[in-house]
Order: C-alpha cells, then structure tokens, then sequence
C-alpha cells in the first residue's frame, strides 16, 4: 500500500468550485422560441446535443446552429451564448480549499467536462480558474468522463500516475474510472468532507 502523499490534487470544476444551473439559461432563451423552457432544458440540459458539444465534435457555433434549428430560436449568437454561459455561480468554500492547497505549495489540475462558451465566461468571471497548474477540459481533449482517454491526457498533462493524483469530483462513475487507473479519488459532497480526505492524504495538515 501506497503511504506517500499524492504529489498533486486534480479537481473538478461543475458542483465542485462552482455550481451551475441550465434552468438560467433555459429560463432566459425561452421567450426566444417557439415552446417553453421545459423545451429548451430537454434539449441543452445533459442532453445527447449537449454531450456532442462538450466532447470537441461540434463547435459553439454548430452547437448554436442546432439549438437554432430545433427550437426555432430567434436570438442571435450572441445572445444565445451569453445566455447559455452564465449559469454558474461560485462555492467559496471549495475554492478556499483549492487556495489552500496551493499555499501548501502542491500543484493542481483541473479536469472537467465542459464546453467552449462556459470556459470563456468562467475564465473572466471567476479568477481562481486561472491558478491551476494545468486544465484538462473535455472539448479540447475529445473525451468526456469517465473515458479513459481523458484521465491519460491528465495523466500526460501533469506528469503524474496513479497514487502520486488525488481527485475530487461529484460524480460515482467519475471517481470509479480513476480509482481504476490507481488514482486516489474522493466522491465530493461539500468541502469539508474533502479537506478532511486531503488530510488524511497528507496533502494538508
């Protein structure tokens, strides 16, 4: 069994450091088609379209082509992106965390499934973003996780393997696939839980 502490901490970014919600934008594109906002969350919420964008197979404009198409959108591109990003709000408490695994001098990583708009809005909005050692964001790598195409690119990124990462993420099925590459991973539900892992990791006192 592996005693060292993990060298790096990977984290993920939606329900993590920032919480986020399609209703926003579903709620501002509504009026600017022809059905209602349940439409508009079917089509952009965790939806087969939706995957397709955050995978890197379409780009923001193609993605917005097709929103366009099927819900009779009659906003600009501009509009629909501004609505469609703004949706995320922070979670202090978890970003304190990040920053405080950076004072302790332990490089981290972002690893996230997300999109081209979102990461241009966030970019600008939330300084944090801009602290990591490196991001691994699935539709530049084209690879959503659990894939495990997405986790090597990490892996390549940072230069690190399986016990040297710990990972925190919300999702079963996203801390399963690292644990299977030998990765120490934690299922996220607040930041306290978590700090308490690092500790535990040797990552923070």
């Amino acid at each position: 069994m592996n005693t060292s502490p993990p060298t790096a901490v990977v984290f993920d970014l939606g329900k993590v450091l920032l919480d986020f919600d399609y209703r926003v934008a579903a709620g501002r594109l509504a009026p600017l088609i022809d059905g209602d906002v349940t439409d508009v969350q079917r089509l952009i919420n965790q939806a087969p379209l939706l995957a397709e964008y955050e995978a890197g197979r379409i780009d923001s404009r193609e993605f917005y082509r097709r929103v366009q198409k099927a819900l009779s959108f009659r906003g600009s591109y501009d509009q629909f992106a501004a609505a469609f990003a703004d949706i995320f709000s922070a979670v202090p408490d978890t970003i304190a965390l990040h920053a405080e695994v950076r004072r302790r001098g332990v490089p981290t990583y972002l690893l996230s499934n997300t999109n081209d708009l979102a990461v241009g809005h966030i970019r600008q909005r939330y300084p944090f973003f801009n602290e990591f050692d490196g991001h691994v964001l699935s539709y530049e790598c084209g690879s959503l996780k659990p894939e495990a195409r997405i986790y090597e690119v990490l892996e390549t990124v940072s230069g690190r393997r399986g016990p040297e990462l710990i990972f925190l993420d919300d999702r079963a099925e996203n801390v399963e696939a690292a644990r299977g590459r030998g990765w120490r991973a934690v299922l996220h539900h607040d930041a306290a839980q978590s700090r308490a892992a690092l500790v535990t990791a040797g990552v923070l006192a």
